[in-house]
């Protein structure tokens, strides 16, 4: 069918609309004629605005609406179909993600960058670093990693990271070792480490108000948690027991036994050890017990799974195949000292029935949508921001009466409830070979598949097929961002 559409005092005639194809497809064809995302348009229809998934064939479109920011001035360019667009306009037509080119065996680089990405603050802190680079590598290493992220932002087409593939190499030796082959593939766990590391040292945090404040430092508030262990003494319970402060920016999952394990069990398990040490109560060797507890939850909590052991005599790092479940919505209390599982409490119990009030929502809608008296669409935020403000954060943990040093430590997780937000997975036999890949979800919860250059949406039965238990990809590291208030 034939449609009109009207845009900033122009009309649009004639334009071919196919009634059985998604929303999505005919909001690509108004980009190719207005410049005006996909994202950011507004058309109107009979009970709302358009949303990609509508139904074009029981719906009478209207026009078409501005947006807000500034919009391209250019003059309207010949009607251009879908089918006529490139591979880059469709893409950013359609949002999809830019990938990274793999400059030889540079794939646990890729898988990293990519679900490093699934976390904006840290690319606000980065591109907040001073552009001119300097004698110190570290910061040139910052500095283009922002760099990079800003270009994948901005990119339709695969992004080549041949800069700051150089400065990685030039601040870590490791990653730029070579065989008669070319350049040799690397653990991608050590590179997650080493660039957490050098971001630490220069990347700015945030103050209370959501500000870039360069006297504090992101890693620290955003990505490390601390702990607090407690050394008893099983063979002389009289012995003062030994307590130390501890903090980490990562945690590992010894894979227990079975033929599958819970990340969660594991962790736990590994937070209460048995030491054989010297006792100088008893004068001789003694059997202890330390238990260790979370003091402070980051934000972002990052979990390697310990999938490789060393094998002295093959002189090869041996992989672990077995299945790990690792949970889409994680609640860490079991994991935490008790003074702060009181502290946690509040905004835990806030989260708990704001989910139940919004099942209870989308149950009585379909309930509504079953006997018919739902309506049709509903009306769609076309330029909401993604995250809440960090005063508007503020003001919901004043209202709930999170404890005061909760809501003085930015950075940190002040419910203990998590959700899953990136996946760096592994598929061969060992750390130094195979293929690396990440998984990462975006602000409206669609999962996209980083493979290299090349990158597709997936459900979530994909993510849950990377548990293990097989040859295909095997989960090494998984990401977990604190959930919204």
């Amino acid at each position: 069918m034939k449609v009109s559409v009207k845009w900033a005092g122009k009309k649009f005639d004639q334009i071919e609309l196919d009634v059985t194809q998604p929303a999505v497809l005919f909001k690509a064809q108004l980009f190719a004629l207005t410049g005006v995302d996909p994202e950011r348009q507004k058309i109107l229809i009979k009970g709302g605005t358009m949303k990609d998934d509508t139904d074009l064939s029981q719906l009478g479109l209207k026009e078409m609406m501005g947006t807000a920011g500034e919009l391209p001035k250019a003059p309207p360019a010949p009607i251009q179909f879908v089918e006529d667009l490139t591979d880059t306009q469709l893409a950013k037509a359609l949002k999809v993600p830019a990938g990274l080119t793999n400059l030889g065996n540079t794939c646990y680089m890729n898988a990293t960058l990519q679900c490093l990405r699934a976390v904006p603050e840290l690319q606000t802190a980065l591109r907040s670093i001073p552009a001119a680079y300097t004698q110190d590598a570290r910061l040139n290493l910052s500095k283009s990693l922002g760099g990079l992220y800003s270009q994948l932002e901005d990119s339709g087409d695969a992004v080549t990271p041949l800069l700051f593939l150089q400065v990685l190499r030039s601040c870590f030796s490791q990653f730029a070792e070579q065989n008669n082959q070319g350049f040799m593939q690397q653990d991608a766990e050590e590179c997650w480490g080493e660039l957490i590391s050098a971001i630490s040292e220069k990347a700015p945090g945030f103050d209370g108000a959501g500000e870039v404040d360069a006297s504090k430092k992101f890693i620290e508030q955003y990505f490390t948690g601390e702990t607090i262990s407690t050394m008893t003494c099983v063979d002389a319970p009289s012995e003062a027991a030994k307590v130390e402060i501890g903090t980490f920016r990562q945690l590992k999952a010894n894979i227990g036994s079975g033929v599958s394990t819970y990340m969660l069990s594991d962790l736990e398990n590994n937070f209460v050890e048995t030491i054989e040490k010297n006792s100088e109560t008893l004068g001789r060797t003694a059997t202890y017990k330390k238990v260790t507890k979370i003091t402070r939850l980051p934000q972002y909590l990052t979990v390697n799974f310990v999938r490789f052991q060393w094998k002295p005599s093959e002189r090869v790092k041996a992989k672990i195949l077995k299945r790990v479940k690792f949970p889409f919505e994680l609640d860490a209390s079991p994991l935490c000292e008790l003074r702060l599982l009181e502290k946690l409490s509040p905004a835990k119990l806030h989260l708990k029935k704001k989910e139940e009030e919004a099942a209870a929502a989308k149950k009585a809608q379909k309930a509504a949508a079953a006997s018919g008296s739902g309506q049709s669409s509903t009306p769609m935020d076309v330029d909401a921001p993604v995250q809440s403000n960090a005063l508007t954060n503020q003001a919901i943990m004043a209202s709930l009466n999170v404890d005061p040093s909760l809501m003085a430590d930015v950075g940190c997780n002040v419910s203990g409830q998590y959700e899953l937000v990136a996946v760096l997975t592994h598929v061969g036999r060992g750390a130094n070979s195979g293929h690396y890949i990440g998984w990462a979800k975006n602000a409206k919860g669609e999962w996209w598949k980083f493979d290299d250059d090349t990158v597709s949406m997936v459900n979530e039965e994909e993510i849950t097929k990377l548990e293990g238990g097989g040859d295909w990809h095997t989960a090494y590291i998984v990401l977990y961002r604190a959930k919204a208030l």
